[in-house]
């Protein structure tokens, strides 16, 4: 009696296990949701401070020092692989990159265009050629975009300690 009912126990264990992968596929797959009012880092963003970027960037024209700010942004870009950089419009058809302290990271599937509280410090920076192309090949740029990237930049950059999508 006991090798009959083992002999049911693993032909239903078999059943499982073979028609277990597509269910377990279906069932697995990841959704992510993100929703506007998040908030990702350390440091938490009060919107209530927040300048626009034209102020943000006004205040710090001419400045040679680490300025912290808290300013309202849309997102232009960010970095697919990991969610570890944004690109921010300046309003004038350029951007300028927020990396995030501690490599914190926002969902790469967030929607281009949302905007976004940061706090953070803005910098002025060499960005090296290896960086760059890092950079470049985490924004999914082709190889052959990517070997155009020659010479280092010197260029406004941020890095947030917090980051708040607005509702």
């Amino acid at each position: 009696m006991k090798s009959i009912t083992l002999i049911i126990a693993a032909a239903g264990l078999l059943y499982a296990c073979g028609s277990a992968p597509e269910e377990v596929v279906d069932q697995v797959e990841e959704i992510v949701t993100i929703e506007l009012g998040d908030a990702y880092g350390p440091v938490e963003v009060n919107p209530e401070e927040a300048v626009s970027v034209k102020q943000m960037l006004a205040s710090f024209e001419g400045k040679t020092e680490e300025t912290e700010y808290t300013f309202k942004g849309a997102l232009k870009e960010v970095c697919a692989k990991a969610g570890c950089w944004v690109n921010i419009d300046k309003g004038n058809g350029e951007t300028f990159m927020v990396r995030f302290k501690d490599h914190f990271t926002i969902p790469p599937a967030t929607d281009l265009g949302t905007e976004a509280y940061f706090h953070g410090v803005a910098y002025w920076d060499t960005v090296s050629v290896d960086l760059l192309q890092h950079f470049a090949e985490d924004a999914g740029k082709s190889e052959e975009e990517i070997a155009k990237i020659t010479e280092p930049k010197f260029e406004l950059g941020f890095e947030a300690d917090g980051i708040a999508l607005a509702k």
